[in-house]
């Protein structure tokens, strides 16, 4: 299995290399076209860090390994609250007080009933990841829409993004590093979901859960590198609104995607085990950082608290599968 391991490591690395390559050029193309940074951290960014997630659902989709696809969204959803946010208020503890990341938090628990409600009967099909996908498509729209409004530019966010859209790149460089971004992530995808649909055929262990631990951990690692980052930056809310983005556009694209390309039953263990984890997780995460009688605290304690869960739900998944 070496050279299953070894796609797994290399896809994992360019995988990385290449979120950041094509975030960093679609960014400053749609700067030198006088994008504000806000809308590009809304869209461009927030798309962007979950586009390995969405091209390895994509390409596992393709390849009839819908499984692995569903286990990827919901195990990058469980991933990015309790170890990349864990991680991160663990090092920095994080304060949030944009009013974008406010309205964005009961958009996160609307989509996640949303889809819980739409693979209830047992089955991810075509409507279902129509639905999905059209719901990625009115998300954008109003991102938008809040980027464009005034009071906006005086959100936390604004001046957080302002600093760290790439403004000094050219367009023709920034093109480059897209096309460049864009075609390494789809190199990476391809490796990664070969080598783990591979071991796991090997070693006996379903598609469910290497999607849900080997690949969603690989696809998380740009999250966990860019929130770990802007917190150190003290741009708290960039490091929130990151995770709730890339957790939204996981249940509507990341999850769409099967549905639509490869449409089939969902694991009954998915609706007893692995929705619920991710349900309460969000739950515990939307109570600390709405902050009801202020701004929104995640404290050292609460990332203590998330990274617990985290190594809590890798045994109960070993346990499971051992069964």
């Amino acid at each position: 299995m070496w050279m299953e391991l070894l796609a797994i490591v290399a896809g994992f690395t360019l995988l990385t290399w290449s979120a950041d390559r094509f975030v960093a050029g679609a960014s400053a193309i749609a700067y030198n076209l006088n994008v504000s940074p806000l809308i590009i951290g809304l869209t461009i960014v927030s798309v962007g860090t979950s586009a390995p997630e969405i091209l390895v659902s994509a390409v596992a989709s393709l390849q009839g390994n819908g499984a692995l696809a569903i286990g990827n969204a919901l195990g990058s959803n469980i991933i990015n609250i309790a170890l990349v946010l864990g991680v991160t208020a663990m090092i920095v503890p994080l304060n949030i007080h944009s009013g974008i990341v406010r309205r964005e938090l009961p958009v996160l628990i609307g989509v996640m009933i949303l889809a819980l409600v739409l693979i209830l009967d047992g089955t991810l099909g075509q409507l279902d990841g129509l639905v999905l996908l059209s719901g990625m498509v009115l998300m954008l729209v109003w991102v938008t829409r809040i980027g464009l409004k005034e009071k906006s530019s005086r959100d936390p966010m604004s001046k957080e993004f302002a600093e760290e859209v790439p403004t000094s790149m050219r367009m023709s460089s920034a093109a480059m590093w897209t096309i460049v971004g864009a075609l390494a992530l789809l190199a990476s995808s391809k490796m990664l979901v070969w080598g783990a649909v591979s071991i796991a055929h090997n070693m006996g262990v379903s598609d469910l859960v290497i999607g849900l631990t080997i690949v969603a951990l690989g696809t998380s690692l740009p999250e966990l590198a860019a929130c770990v980052m802007s917190a150190l930056k003290n741009e708290h809310d960039i490091a929130i609104g990151n995770v709730i983005g890339s957790n939204i556009f996981n249940l509507l694209a990341v999850l769409g995607l099967p549905g639509l390309i490869n449409p089939g039953p969902v694991d009954g263990i998915v609706l007893t085990r692995d929705y619920p984890v991710m349900v309460c997780l969000t739950l515990v995460f939307f109570v600390m950082a709405y902050g009801f009688r202020g701004p929104g605290r995640i404290t050292r304690t609460g990332g203590t608290c998330f990274v617990l869960a985290f190594v809590g739900y890798q045994t109960l998944l070993y346990f499971s599968e051992v069964a």
